[in-house]
């Protein structure tokens, strides 16, 4: 039954993101890293700003990760949409429209206020609210879910992780080449990271 919902969500996403026409770029579609570009090791987080278990890795074990790890140049942390439906895709479209400057304080804006918005009556309203407060007017949301190559762009990374990592869930984790499904304490990270440096 499980693999049949994480199917026609599959289905459901590239159905939405070939669908329409295509609109001017609000922004370009890229890949997000926090921490030194030159870390001995990467781990690659794939999360769905929908995912309960992904907001709880962002909002408690995140902090913990990038104090001991991320800020002493020991981890760099890449972080990949894997949205399980419409509205985690529209939401990673914004988040990508926000920037560089601005990319993970709106990323950490949306899994910290993620039970409000995701279950709201209208949640696309609840994403502009959100992101007002990290310099987003409703117009330039507006022309972020309008940019359809922006939606395509994050369906591919979905589909490329699962090509290349096997990823069916969220969160998923590729540490060192191997793929770590659901989410762990941060201890479980920080001893991995200590034995892959020694």
């Amino acid at each position: 039954m499980l693999k049949a919902v994480k199917f026609l969500a599959g289905a459901f996403l590239i159905a939405i993101g070939v669908a329409g026409t295509q609109q001017a770029h609000a922004t370009e579609w890229k890949e997000h890293v926090l921490g030194d570009e030159n870390a001995p090791v990467t781990m690659i987080e794939y999360a769905s700003l929908t995912c309960p278990h992904c907001a709880t890795f962002h909002n408690e074990v995140l902090p913990e990760l990038k104090e001991k790890l991320i800020d002493t140049g020991k981890l760099k942390l890449v972080f990949r949409d894997y949205p399980l439906d419409a509205v985690a895709l529209r939401a990673a479209a914004v988040a990508q429209c926000a920037g560089d400057d601005r990319y993970f304080g709106v990323l950490s804006m949306l899994f910290k206020s993620q039970l409000t918005w995701a279950r709201s009556q209208d949640p696309i309203d609840g994403i502009k609210q959100v992101v007002r407060f990290g310099g987003m007017n409703g117009d330039a949301v507006d022309a972020c879910l309008a940019d359809q190559d922006m939606i395509d762009a994050i369906v591919a990374s979905r589909m490329k992780g699962e090509q290349e990592y096997n990823v069916s869930s969220t969160p998923s984790f590729v540490l060192d080449g191997e793929t770590i499904a659901g989410s762990r304490d941060a201890e479980f990270f920080i001893e991995k990271v200590e034995d892959l440096i020694d």
